[in-house]
């Protein structure tokens, strides 16, 4: 069956103040989709919301997997529901290496499942594989979970860690955040080349720049908390090229 995050009539926000006013969203496993929209628009709050963060209270509306609401689940059930988010500021964990990170990710995933746990050497295994493909040097697992990495690194790790759980939706937020040309490009391609039948992508961002590499099917710009547009790529650049202020202009 193919998975499908489904965002219905969402209205949720923070308190008292209200963040998104009737989101309506489905993402399929094999689709890429992306949501630009300029600062305060919700789009980070999007995110948080479908993944269960307990800062935000959602008012009205649902978020659904195959059908079957997600609201009263934590987010490690959401997570076993085949739900991914990459943040947009990974955080450092000094101590806490990254490759027993993963394999305890790893874990807890085959556990939510009723499987045991993966034996090192075949964790060992696939770590490898995963790390070189997505062209990385084999000592990146050897370092501190996010610590002392630059902000490509820090990119690239979300993707590694997207890679080994093998979700079946990923919300990327803001993959670009603080990355220089090269390092754009270099994850840009990581996440494309996950992108397949078996896995959906939701990209956030505010520019078009990571949109060039990834070509997603579907764009769709966010105005004060609701779907102002909906698209394909040619959407992205018309939102680089002329900004946000015509989509306004055709809100109701």
């Amino acid at each position: 069956m193919i998975t499908t995050l489904e965002v219905r009539d969402l209205f949720a926000g923070i308190g008292d103040k209200e963040i998104l006013k009737g989101v309506n969203l489905a993402i399929r496993q094999g689709e890429m989709h992306a949501i630009m929209g300029p600062n305060g628009s919700g789009k980070s709050t999007l995110s948080n919301v479908i993944m269960g963060h307990p800062k935000y209270t959602v008012y009205s509306g649902d978020v659904l997997v195959n059908g079957e609401s997600i609201l009263g689940l934590r987010p490690d059930q959401r997570a076993a529901k085949g739900l991914f988010l990459g943040f947009q500021y990974p955080v450092e964990v000094p101590g806490v290496g990254l490759a027993g990170f993963l394999r305890n990710l790893v874990n807890a995933k085959r556990k939510q499942e009723g499987k045991g746990s993966m034996l090192v050497s075949e964790f060992q295994q696939m770590l490898s594989k995963q790390i070189k493909g997505l062209d990385m040097d084999q000592s990146f697992a050897l370092r501190q979970l996010n610590t002392g990495f630059s902000g490509g690194e820090k990119k690239r790790a979300e993707v590694l860690q997207m890679a080994i759980l093998k979700p079946s939706i990923a919300i990327l937020d803001e993959p670009d955040s603080g990355l220089d040309v090269d390092a754009l490009k270099s994850v840009a391609h990581a996440i494309r080349d996950l992108v397949g039948p078996e896995l959906g992508v939701l990209v956030i961002t505010h520019y078009q720049r990571i949109l060039a590499h990834l070509e997603p099917q579907y764009v769709h710009v966010l105005i004060d908390g609701r779907v102002a547009k909906s698209g394909g790529s040619e959407l992205a650049r018309l939102v680089e090229e002329k900004g946000y202020d015509w989509v306004k202009k055709e809100l109701p």
